[in-house]
């Protein structure tokens, strides 16, 4: 039987810590124990100082006030640290900056260059090996890491394009610029068996409890994230169904399509829709930009969840066009990449 559970903390700020739950023990009692002071005053359920929001898991809470938590707070999982026992692997986010929890910073894990392919002139993708780290790296599935450049002083961020594993093989799909610090090292200067510091997990774009059909919307690179998210739904049972809408600019620019087609033996409800924008007369799939072939005939049939990962114009796009047909039943989640030192 099973001692305890595996827990995500995720703060406002991005940190993410993950911690060890007992059978019978309270949530915020095991953060204490392993140094994450989460903001507390009658530790009895009344005054909702410790409040956070469950995003995967299962958990019961003992008493909560009225006064604390509505009904309707209940209702969108909201949660008491000191009532709450977690009977499952869980993900909590607290809507706080971890700094007033104390609770130090992430990890930073030497890596080890496994591979690099270079895919087109504007995609590569990085293996590194993180088997230097004891333990498996815990991550959210469609979180991100911070990846230090050899022989700089310059880090940049990249979401993980696989679920966790017990080897810590790694992987990043990176978008490459005309004169990027991570782009030119890729380019010319990344070798297999270089170190590369990397540091996770990061980020509040993650995959939430799974209870009705999923749209997934990447643009570029930002496929990577829903490669681990992906990866995370074939290891469940009864999963939902999932529309994948991958947009690039060239064909060439497609990447991991044998991955993204090996899903539908996987995923008995998977759709993909590869959409190139700049489309040559050999291309036969669907062109243009990922909102021209949204369906919303089909997304008015019921209630989904959709997940927008890529650049700002395409994210912008899509939910001015849930705007434009008064698509009611659905919660969005999304995350912008940025050409700055956060990009990914």
């Amino acid at each position: 039987m099973k001692m305890g559970h595996s827990v995500a903390l995720n703060f406002a700020d991005g940190k993410t810590f993950f911690i060890s739950v007992n059978n019978d023990e309270l949530l915020l009692d095991a953060a204490v124990r392993q140094g994450i002071n989460l903001p507390l005053d009658c530790r009895e359920g009344v005054c909702g100082t410790c409040q956070g929001q469950c995003e995967t898991g299962i958990y019961e809470q003992e008493y909560v006030d009225e006064d604390a938590l509505s009904e309707r707070d209940l209702a969108e999982r909201k949660m008491l640290a000191c009532q709450t026992h977690v009977k499952s692997d869980a993900a909590f986010y607290f809507d706080h900056d971890s700094a007033i929890c104390n609770a130090g910073d992430t990890l930073k894990i030497e890596t080890k260059v496994t591979a690099v392919e270079l895919v087109s002139e504007t995609t590569a993708i990085l293996h590194l090996d993180a088997s230097s780290h004891a333990e498996q790296l815990q991550f959210l599935p469609g979180q991100y890491a911070r990846l230090q450049i050899p022989d700089t002083e310059d880090w940049r961020s990249y979401s993980f394009a696989n679920r966790p594993n017990a080897t810590n093989q790694l992987q990043f799909l990176i978008r490459l610029l005309p004169d990027g610090v991570m782009s030119n090292y890729l380019r010319d200067r990344c070798k297999v068996g270089q170190t590369l510091l990397i540091e996770a997990p990061l980020g509040s774009f993650y995959l939430r409890e799974v209870q009705r059909p999923l749209v997934f919307v990447a643009g570029g690179t930002g496929l990577s994230a829903f490669l681990g998210m992906l990866d995370n739904l074939v290891e469940q049972p009864n999963s939902p169904a999932v529309q994948l809408y991958y947009g690039v600019n060239n064909e060439t620019d497609l990447c991991e399509q044998q991955r993204l087609h090996a899903y539908a033996e996987q995923l008995p409800n998977f759709s993909y829709h590869p959409i190139v924008t700049k489309a040559t007369e050999a291309w036969q799939g669907k062109a243009g930009y990922i909102h021209e072939h949204l369906n919303k005939d089909q997304l008015a049939e019921q209630a989904f969840d959709m997940y927008l990962c890529g650049p700002p114009p395409m994210i912008e796009a899509v939910k001015n066009w849930l705007d434009e047909q008064s698509l009611q039943n659905y919660r969005i989640y999304s995350e912008k990449f940025l050409q700055s030192n956060t990009s990914r």
